[in-house]
């Protein structure tokens, strides 16, 4: 990258801002030349201040005088520029490796701009990093936080939707669960995947978070919403047995606790048929499901 060379009309955008422009171009050289000899220590180090002098560069006010408003412009760029380098060459030396360096030099990313698009497609590895030394335990946390700063990332979304499925989950996973269909439903094929596995990725992910949505709205006592989400998820999880009894499952408890609330037999009926689909699948659900049945046939029996 061509560092954009400061002559005197920098200081007609102020002293403190001429200053700054010179402490960036020296920090600047400094940074390039960590990132020359692969030097992860000093690349930490250095990614942060230069990164703070580039912001403070492109935050620089516009000056009153017109005249001076050319310096200015060039000065800003070259602050906003010099950010984005510093972001990219970090995301550039973390999927180098080692998993140790990767591990620091994402945490270093996240510190210097946590929305940056170069987070953006680099979870994955993060969290395989994070895996291979040990530190798989801070994934949760990390990936909560940065889903809060890339609300339309689809890696960190199908992770929350997928740790939310294997464990109680709550109303904030129901968040994670609508997040991922609606972004789902609007994004292209990224270039990076196939048409055929662009699909296979999307209905694995849509069937999940829909199941999802519907677990967790049954369990807050929002039936018809959980009906109409599990009913949504069944054809999609139709190839993974565990997720169709679970679906089965609760689409059995949303119909039989909305059938008895509007004392509606029909879908109390249909509760029972749904329970007894999934006690037809091997699984832990399959007792639980084999009592529900019983139960609902039981309950529609005395009701008109």
């Amino acid at each position: 990258m061509k560092l954009f060379v400061f002559g005197m009309a920098v200081l007609l955008i102020g002293a403190g801002s001429a200053f700054a422009a010179e402490d960036l171009d020296s920090a600047f050289q400094d940074f390039k030349q960590a990132e020359a000899q692969k030097d992860v220590a000093q690349l930490k180090t250095l990614a942060v201040s230069t990164h703070n002098l580039a912001r403070q560069v492109a935050a620089t006010p516009a000056p009153a005088a017109e005249a001076d408003k050319q310096a200015w412009t060039e000065a800003v760029e070259h602050g906003r520029t010099v950010g984005l380098y510093v972001e990219y060459a970090l995301l550039v030396a973390a999927l180098r490796g080692p998993a140790a360096d990767t591990v620091d030099l994402f945490a270093t990313l996240e510190q210097v701009n946590p929305k940056s698009k170069y987070l953006d497609q680099a979870y994955p590895a993060y969290f395989e990093a994070l895996r291979q030394t040990g530190a798989g335990a801070k994934i949760p946390a990390i990936a909560a936080k940065a889903a809060a700063n890339l609300p339309d990332n689809l890696d960190l979304l199908i992770w929350l939707v997928d740790s939310a499925l294997s464990r109680k989950a709550n109303a904030r996973d129901l968040g994670y669960a609508k997040r991922l269909i609606a972004v789902l439903s609007k994004n292209a094929k990224p270039e990076s995947l196939s048409a055929a596995d662009w699909e296979r990725k999307r209905t694995t992910a849509l069937g999940r978070a829909y199941t999802l949505a519907g677990c967790v709205q049954t369990d807050l006592g929002q039936y018809p919403d959980g009906d109409k989400s599990l009913r949504a998820a069944l054809p999609l999880v139709s190839g993974n047995e565990a997720l169709k009894a679970q679906v089965l499952y609760y689409l059995g408890v949303a119909n039989f606790q909305f059938g008895t609330m509007t004392m509606n037999k029909a879908l109390v009926v249909q509760a029972a048929k749904f329970s007894e689909q999934a006690a037809d699948i091997p699984g832990p659900l399959r007792d639980a499901a084999y009592h529900n049945a019983q139960v609902m046939r039981q309950r529609a029996t005395q009701m008109h």
